[in-house]
């Protein structure tokens, strides 16, 4: 049941970030760090763009921030904005249904095994 309960919290947070809109310019560390590939110093590095320069006015200028360029704002376009408040989507029930490969493993788990115990 445990496992079960895992694959699920982890496939939910792997729905969680395709769906999410984060504002680059609201966005806190964490939810920058969300995104594909941004990892805490590409993250931090953002922030300090963000406050050096008053913010993002379009998504492109996500390519003055060091260690970030074009290949990495094609691949977050989708993920990203400018405006607005930082936004994740209420994941439906069918990005949390489990694989059949999780749901054997959930059986197997959640089977229980009868030990003889000793009687006096």
């Amino acid at each position: 049941m445990k496992k079960m309960l895992l694959a699920l919290v982890t496939c939910l947070s792997f729905s969680m970030t395709a769906f999410s809109a984060v504002n680059l310019n609201t966005a806190s560390q964490s939810e920058l760090e969300s995104l594909k590939n941004i990892g805490p110093a590409k993250a931090q590095a953002i922030i300090d763009y963000r406050k050096k320069s008053g913010g993002f006015k379009t998504v492109e200028d996500l390519n003055n921030v060091p260690g970030i360029g074009n290949k990495t704002i094609a691949n977050l376009k989708s993920e990203i904005t400018v405006s607005g408040a930082t936004k994740v989507a209420t994941p439906t029930a069918k990005d949390l249904k489990p694989t059949a490969v999780d749901a054997k493993k959930a059986i197997k788990v959640a089977t229980p095994v009868l030990v003889p115990t000793k009687t006096k």
